[in-house]
Parts: structure tokens; sequence; C-alpha cells
């Protein structure tokens, strides 16, 4: 039986080079990946895999700085629920289902974290819901790309949107989405999608809300069909921006869409934008 002790924690900066980086880590041998605000991280089984990790993140770019460690011998079975804990933003709180049970389901969004990202610990999450709150009207039509956990479209449906399309291209993801919304009592109101969002976008238009939670690079080649779906007096909501980044999607959105509400956490910028 393999040790604990054997797997090897990676942490790579990764300097101008980030939207590279996970993608390069899956290829160099990572099953799973955790992005943080200054860093990504992932565990590997053996000091042979981590130092293909190490060539393969160092042959991205000479600004990207690794480091690697011993992963403590730790049941990780439990203990990677001390790190998941219940978020209260504005009038919605979202929580695992171990941490629920007292909840006003109304207001709550439970979510099983599975392997889809969305759990609420993540900052541009959470400003996608911050945001949404002064967004969503009751019978909204709504469509989130990139769902992951389906956290966003659960979020929009209890704020009274009556459709939600929930577009995930990762089928990995399908499952656990479609688990939670179920948890969360709004199946009749959001549909789980698989496929590409640029192409199913046109197919579920005209939409008042649109939140995309997404790298910025996508989110810039999003931009056009997004313009094209919503309505002219709808919103669309973006995350997964650095802070550092705000001037460049600024500047992309001039000509189309101008600001209406902004939210900073961390490293992070999340905006709402409307048609112009």
């Amino acid at each position: 039986m393999t040790e604990a002790s054997e797997w090897v924690t990676v942490r790579v900066f990764p300097g101008s080079r980030r939207d590279a980086v996970p993608p390069a880590l899956f290829a160099a041998g990572a099953q799973s990946v955790q992005e943080l605000a200054d860093s990504f991280v992932t565990h590997v089984l053996g000091q042979s895999v981590a130092n293909d990790v190490v060539c393969a993140m160092t042959a991205l770019g000479a600004d990207i700085r690794v480091e690697t460690e011993p992963t403590p011998n730790i049941d990780w079975s439990e203990q990677w629920k001390q790190s998941i804990g219940v978020q209260r933003l504005g009038g919605l709180t979202v929580a695992p289902p171990w941490l629920a049970a007292d909840l006003d389901p109304k207001h709550s969004i439970v979510i099983d974290p599975g392997m889809a990202f969305g759990t609420g610990e993540h900052a541009t999450t959470r400003g996608v819901i911050r945001l949404l709150q002064h967004v969503v009207r009751h019978g909204d039509i709504v469509a989130d790309l990139g769902a992951g956990s389906a956290v966003l479209a659960i979020a929009a449906a209890k704020l009274g949107a009556t459709r939600v399309a929930a577009i995930e291209v990762d089928p990995d993801a399908i499952g656990n989405a479609v688990e939670n919304v179920a948890r969360n009592d709004v199946a009749d109101r959001v549909t789980i999608i698989e496929g590409d969002a640029a192409a199913l976008l046109p197919l579920v238009a005209p939409l008042n809300v649109i939140t995309a939670n997404i790298i910025s690079s996508v989110l810039l080649a999003l931009l056009p069909a997004m313009h094209a779906a919503v309505t002219p007096d709808g919103h669309a909501i973006l995350s997964g921006i650095l802070s550092s980044e705000r001037d460049v999607m600024l500047s992309a959105i001039a000509n189309d869409w101008r600001l209406i509400d902004e939210d900073s956490e961390d490293a992070w910028w999340s905006a709402t934008i409307a048609p112009r």
C-alpha cells in the first residue's frame, strides 16, 4: 500500500503565464489543481512525478517559480472538510451538507463540493453571488456559463429566476451539478446543459442575466456571444478576473458594454455590465 508520506505537494507561482499553468500541470501528471490568489497547488505521487511537474513548469517561462515539499501524512478523506465553511453573502448563505442542517432553505445554497468548482470558498464565486443579488428580478431568464457545481445557477433560482441554463463543458462536473440542483429543490427551474457556451448561448437566448466565472481569456472570447444573447435591459456578471486585469477588461468592454457595479476581494475582481 502506498504511504501518504510519498505524496509531494507542488506549489506553482505562475508569473505572467497564469492561464497556461493549469493545463500544463494536468499534462505533467497532476490529477487535481487548487487555484489560490498567487499560486496553484497540486499533490502528486512520488518525487519523480514531482520532478516532471517542476520541469514542465519551468519550461513554460523564466518568471515561473515552483516549490515542492512532502505532503503531510493526513487522512485527507476527512481533513479536506475542515477547509469548507459557511459563507454568508448578503441575503444568501452557501454551505456544505454537513453544515447546513439549521439553515433556512429559502435563503441557503447547499453544495456538495465533489470535483466541481464552486463551493463558495473562492473569492470569485462570492463576488458573483454578491453582485447577483442586485440584478436578478422575479421571472428572469438566466444562463450561467462554466457552471461547475451549479452554485451560481442555484443562486439565481433562489433569487427569483424562473428559468436558468447552467452550461458546463466539463463532463466530469455534470453529475455533481445535477445532484446539487436536486439537493436545493430547484430542478424545476435549473437545467444542466453540457456543451460549449459560445455555441449554446444563441439557443437559450434571449437572457435577462448571464453569469460567467471563467478565466479572463475565455471571458474576452465570449463577450460578443454574451452581448448578442442578453436583452437590451439585461446584465452580465463577469468573474475569474484578477484585479490587475481590471483595466484590460474595462477596455475590452468599452464599445459594447457599460460598467454597472463591481466587487473586489483578495486579488480578484468581479463586475456587472450592461449592453450599450
